[in-house]
């Protein structure tokens, strides 16, 4: 399998490169206040805004650096709640984008799903690390994309009706929610 790797303080990481929609060149994140700190905010990718995760802070708690090798990765929500889904006009949806934020994220490798195996430590508050494979440059971990996001992030990214409609149609409660 092909897989894009980048690297956070040294150690390196992989996407499964058919999990990929494009690779972006660094550009400027419109920040969102309340949100969590790895949501740096959101980018406009062919007129329509795609939240962007930074995945140096998720990881590490602290900012991706701007470097010439930083990459935006745009991916598709794949994780199972996101797929299928139906607004609530009973319409389907396409799939919901993300951007990664990725330092050193310039090359690709060839991996062999067998060659991952579990590292032999559980991680619960980063359920998208994913199993460890061994190469001659050391180990490589497997990002889960569809991990990434938890139900409650989900929903702040992906609010369903959106907010700004029901903002927009004065159909707020007083507790800022719809009715």
């Amino acid at each position: 399998m092909l897989f894009l790797v980048f690297e956070l303080d040294g150690e390196r990481y992989a996407l499964d490169a058919r999990e990929i929609v494009r690779v972006l060149p660094l550009q400027p994140v419109r920040a969102f206040a309340g949100t969590p700190p790895y949501i740096a905010g959101v980018i406009d990718h062919e007129g329509a805004p795609v939240p962007v995760i930074d995945m140096a802070m998720l990881a590490l708690g602290r900012p991706a650096r701007m470097l010439m090798s930083t990459r935006l990765v745009l991916v598709d929500d794949n994780a199972p709640a996101a797929s299928n889904v139906v607004s609530a006009a009973g319409e389907s949806v396409p799939p919901r984008r993300i951007a990664l934020l990725l330092e050193c994220a310039t090359r690709t490798q060839t991996l062999a799903p067998e060659a991952f195996a579990e590292a032999g430590i559980a991680t619960p508050e980063a359920r998208w690390l994913g199993p460890v494979a061994r190469d001659a440059h050391g180990f490589v971990q497997w990002v889960k994309v569809g991990q990434l996001l938890d139900e409650r992030v989900r929903a702040l990214l992906f609010p369903d009706p959106p907010t700004w409609r029901d903002a927009a149609s004065g159909n707020v409660s007083p507790t800022g929610r719809a009715p």
